[in-house]
């Protein structure tokens, strides 16, 4: 497998606490099963549009501003379980097309 660059993630939740860190953790260990190496960061969804400069992709459980030239997903996938796989390979075909 060719050395690709690490994909860097925005996390972003009410607070930047529990579910930010449950959605970053699930990522990270779903993207190294499929071989994509990950560097998650969190944050409030107040301050997604300071921190998403250098960041390949937003996952966000709440809604995000608009304008931020940044794929976005936004779901409650990692919380209900409902649509997870589907929202997993929606992140894995984001980040591979970079």
């Amino acid at each position: 497998m060719n050395q690709q660059r690490v994909k860097r993630i925005l996390v972003a939740c009410g607070t930047a606490i529990a579910t930010s860190t449950l959605v970053a953790v699930r990522i990270k260990e779903e993207m190294a099963k499929r071989g994509i190496n990950v560097e998650t960061r969190q944050c409030k969804a107040t301050e997604i549009t300071s921190q998403a400069q250098d960041v390949d992709l937003i996952v966000s459980t709440t809604p995000v501003p608009s304008g931020l030239n940044k794929p976005v997903i936004q779901t409650l996938a990692f919380l209900t379980g409902i649509g997870k796989e589907d929202v997993l390979n929606q992140i894995e075909k984001i980040l591979k097309e970079m």
